[in-house]
Order: structure tokens, then sequence, then C-alpha cells
């Protein structure tokens, strides 16, 4: 037997023990490798919220939104919930950009949450009030998916302690419990945009790119640009962004087209028409709320207070940074502060140059603001703590942490102090149209109306705080607009029938132009939902003064803004915030004359 022979017998006779004792000191040795690991990250004793404790935080948030939170912006209503509810009942609101003839909005992205809507409403036929907050719920569980992806890779990229400060800002602001559960492309955008640099930030490329891609706004493609940047020109990356680029534009863009074409009975490419309406030469967005280069300032600071100023101030901060930390306390893992935090400033420069600014706009930079308010925030800590050891030397080994956790609780505790404040503000001042709809929806059980009458539900000057047909009893009532001081185009309900969604009207306009015919007969109104502000004029008079032509069924008090206050109408701050602002009585009304037969 040679000696090769006879080493390979010894090898194939003893092989068990060996293995098993290799198989021992591979664990041992992992797992010697695994306690350095955690006891280099936890080395400075730093506590913050494991993933799981996050997650159930930012749902119970979440959940909180969607149940408490009204509808700030009529385009969810009409270019949203209206068509929602159209899909799952075959009947709603149809807006002039959902007509063939313009095709602007995806039918697509509606069909996404129609399906569970749909599933659930012929599973459990339930009241259609609980359909809208069952697409809440998901929207919120979605955004707490996303977030906290985000938060653990932030966790990651700059350090737990700046983790934790973006969690809490994130939980108690006022912008994400407004955004969170809202029914928009631009939430939904905020949900990818937050995932996506999560991507981003731990080199996973591939579903960086998927995510920016799987947008339903198409202007939040923006928000990719720096992720292109970084792996074209620093990382030369060409053949693999080129590669999951076209691979993601057809897996989303082809299905887009596909529905969309069908619905619209023509081929139609909604993300490309909404862009040439809005920037290559269409009537353009001017028509509707062009505001000051203040306004995003503003708004800001009301749905974030602090946590704004400090994002915005961030780029100064980190510079502070370089320039007077120690390297050791002020690099991230992967990307350079200025690339991962350039897509917030990217985006304001885009549009806070625009005449049309809207709040929804912001949506998709949200969680980036709570993040480099967060920076701001640990930046401040970490120069405090260096003067501190200029003026006195402390020990060798000392953590910044250990000197300065006060400057953290200061700013938490003041930014979440107004973040709740701002979000009872809102509840309180302009939740009354929500809660009037749900008089309405109780009123045929406890008055025992038939559910085969058909019953004309109206509202004139009002007609943008129309919270969606979810909140009608049933598809035998139907929402009119009666004539107002408002001059501009109204939408109009979708015709009976199959083809409703191809169908081309006349009275439809991408100039605002008013339509005459779309008013209803005032006379013919069962209900009328009406705000009285202490003015009226012959369009809009105060309806419930008209004792002889209708009844208060309820009523509830709405902010009027320009009798308030503007930081008690803000914020509520209790005691004096009833001191300083005023209030209307938003009514449900019943018409005396007319009866439900």
């Amino acid at each position: 037997m040679t000696k090769s022979q006879l080493s390979f017998r010894l090898r194939q006779n003893a092989p068990q023990a060996t293995r098993k004792e290799s198989r021992k000191e591979v664990h041992h040795k992992k797992a010697a490798k695994v306690q350095v690991s955690k006891a280099e990250t936890n080395n400075t004793g730093i506590l913050f919220p494991a993933g799981d404790t996050a997650f159930k935080t930012l749902l119970s948030a979440r959940f909180c939104a969607a149940i408490w939170s009204h509808i700030s912006d009529c385009d969810e209503t009409f270019n949203y919930w209206e068509p929602l509810h159209y899909l799952v009942f075959g009947k709603g609101l149809q807006t002039w950009e959902y007509s063939p003839e313009f095709g602007l909005r995806s039918y697509f992205y509606i069909m996404l949450h129609a399906a569970p809507a749909w599933i659930y409403h012929k599973l459990l036929q339930p009241n259609p009030i609980l359909i809208f907050y069952f697409i809440r719920c998901i929207l919120g569980l979605i955004c707490a998916f996303a977030e906290v992806y985000f938060y653990k890779a932030i966790c990651k990229e700059f350090g737990v302690h700046v983790g934790r400060i973006c969690l809490i800002f994130q939980l108690f602001s006022a912008g994400m419990f407004i955004s969170s559960t809202a029914f928009l492309p631009s939430s939904f955008a905020m949900y990818t945009f937050a995932a996506a640099c999560a991507a981003w930030w731990q080199q996973r490329f591939a579903l960086a790119i998927f995510l920016r891609l799987w947008v339903r706004w198409p202007f939040a493609a923006l928000l990719g640009v720096p992720i292109a940047f970084d792996m074209l020109f620093r990382k030369k990356y060409y053949a693999n962004f080129a590669l999951w680029s076209a691979i993601s534009a057809v897996i989303i863009l082809l299905p887009i087209v596909i529905i969309d074409s069908l619905l619209y009975g023509r081929f139609v490419v909604a993300p490309y028409n909404i862009i040439r309406y809005n920037v290559l030469g269409g009537a353009g967005p001017n028509l509707y709320g062009t505001e000051p280069f203040s306004f995003y300032l503003i708004n800001g600071f009301l749905n974030f207070n602090l946590v704004w100023v400090l994002a915005l101030l961030s780029p100064a901060m980190i510079t502070l940074n370089y320039l007077f930390v120690p390297s050791k306390n002020r690099s991230t893992l992967t990307l350079p502060y200025w690339l991962s935090l350039s897509p917030m400033f990217l985006w304001l420069a885009v549009f806070m140059a625009q005449q049309h600014k809207e709040e929804r706009f912001l949506f998709p930079i949200y969680p980036m603001i709570c993040l480099c308010g967060a920076i701001s925030v640990d930046v401040v800590q970490k120069l405090y703590f260096r003067m501190w050891n200029i003026f006195k030397q402390m020990p060798l080994g000392s953590h910044y942490l250990d000197k300065t956790m006060f400057i953290m609780i200061t700013a938490v505790a003041i930014t979440s102090w107004f973040g709740v404040s701002r979000v009872f503000a809102l509840y309180k001042n302009y939740h009354a149209p929500f809660d009037l709809m749900m008089e309405l929806n109780r009123y045929p059980l406890e008055t025992k109306i038939p559910e085969n009458v058909e019953i004309n539900v109206c509202i004139g000057k009002d007609w943008h705080r129309y919270p969606s047909s979810f909140f009608l009893p049933n598809t035998n009532w139907n929402i009119r607009f009666i004539k107002s001081e408002f001059d501009g185009m109204l939408p109009a309900p979708y015709v009976e029938g199959e083809n409703a969604t191809m169908i081309i009207h006349p009275y439809f306009n991408d100039k605002n132009k008013e339509e005459p015919s779309l008013y209803f007969d005032i006379n013919k109104c069962h209900f009328l939902l009406d705000l009285d502000w202490g003015r009226e004029s012959h369009l809009e008079p105060i309806y419930a003064n008209k004792r002889d032509r209708w009844k208060v069924i309820k009523s509830y008090p709405f902010l009027i803004p320009e009798k308030s206050n503007k930081f008690f109408r803000a914020f509520f701050i209790p005691v004096f915030s009833d001191q300083y602002v005023a209030y209307g009585n938003f009514s449900l009304l019943k018409s005396v004359k007319l009866k439900i037969k």
C-alpha cells in the first residue's frame, strides 16, 4: 500500500470524529466572532429598540393615524377614494383627470387598493365606512414595515443613537401622522423612498432601483438621482444599473400601461400624461394652489416643528462635525453624509422653486426630515462633549453620550410635545366633516329609512371637505353639488355601465372652467352639509338659519381661520387655545319640505 493510499484510508476510517471536532471548532469560532461583534456594537452601553419593538410602536402610531386623521387634501378624496369606491361598488365621482381624453391618473394604483377592499366587501359585506378604515389600516401597516426597515438601516449606517432619535421623531411628528395613511401617490412614494434608502445604504442596489421605480408618482423618480449617481459615477456599476433599471421598468410600467389602456379604452401611459400636463407645455398646475416661497418653510415647521429647523441646518451641522469632532466619532458605514442626505435637499430645491405648492408634495421626504433632524441633534451632542473636553479633561474611554443625554432628552421632549399638540389641534379643529358623515351613515338605521330609496345629499361651498362616498350608507345615496361662489371644475358621477371609464364627457376640461350642468337643484336635496362661518352671500347663505326649509340634525365645531390666532389654531395648548380660536357650526341639515318616501 502506498503512502498516499494509507493516508486516504486513515482519513476515511477516522473522519466522523474529526469532522465533528472540526464542526465544533468552527461553531465555537463563529460564536466567538458573534460575541465579539456584539461586544463591539454594544460596548458603549447604548440602549435602543430592537426591530420588533420599533415595528410595534410604529404600527400603533400608524393605526392611530388611520382612525383619527382627517383628509387634508380634496385631491385624495376625488382622485383616489372616489375611483376606488367606483371600482368596488360601481358608483362614485369622476374627475376630469380620469377622462379618457386626458388620462392623467392611473387606475393601476387604484386597483392595488381596490383588490383587498373588494375581497373584504364580498366576503363580509361590511358597512362602507369599515372598508374605508380597513384600507387606511393596510396603508398604515405598509408604512410601518417601510419605516422599521428604514430605522434598522439608519442604526447600521449612522449609528444606533441617531437611529433611536429618528425613530422618536417619526413616532410623534404630525407630518408622519398626516402622511402615513393618506391614500395618495406621494404617500406611496414616501414608503418606497424610505425602503429604497435603507436598501441603498446596505448596498442592495437591485432592491434600491426597484423600489425607486416602484412609485405611483413619476416626479418621485427625482429621489433616485443620488442612487444613480452613486452607482454610475462612484462605483461604476454601469451594467448592473442598466440591467436592473430595465427589469424594474418592464415589471412596473408594463402592467400600468396594460391596465390603464384597458380601462380607458385606448392606449394610455398615465405617468407620461401627467408629466406632459405639468412640465412639457400642458395647461400646467399653476391653475391651482400657487403659493409663495415661504409656504413649505411654514408648512414644514407646522408638521415637524424643531425637527424641521434641525433638518434644514443639518448641512451646517455636518460641516462642523467634520471640522471639530474626532474622525472616530463622525464616520458613517458606507456612504458620505452629503450623498446619503442629498435626496432631501434636491427635492426641496426643485419643489420650492415651483409656483404650485401643496403640503402633500413634501410627503416623500418626511422620513428623511426626521433623519436629518436626528443627525443634527447627534452632532450638537458631539460638539458639546468636545467643548466639555476642552475645559475639563474627561477620563480616558469616556463616551460623548455620558455628558450630553440631556440635549437629546430636551430635543425629544420639545419636538414630541409640539407634534402631539399639532395632532390634537388638527383633530379638534378639522374633524367635523368626518363626524357629520358618520352621523349621516347611522341615520337610516335610527329612522328606519328603506335601503332602496334614492337619497340626495348635497354640499355647496364646502365641497372640498367631503370625505368620500364610503361614508354614505349605501349606493342609493348620492352626493350632489349645489351652486356656490366656487366657479371651477367639479367632479361628476361616473355613468352607469361597465364602460363608464371609457366615455369621454363634453363637460370635462383641463382649464378648471366651471360647468353649470353639474350643479344640482337644491329643492331636490334631502340632506345638506353646510358650514356657518359667520358670513353669507346670495350664493352661500347660512342654511341652518332657514328654519322653514331645513332642520338641523347635528352640528360639530369647525375652525374659522380668519378669526383665530395663528399659533393657537396650529397647536393645541390646553386652557389657552379655546380663548384664542373661533369655531363655526358645521351642520348636517335635513329638508323639511322634501319627504323621504
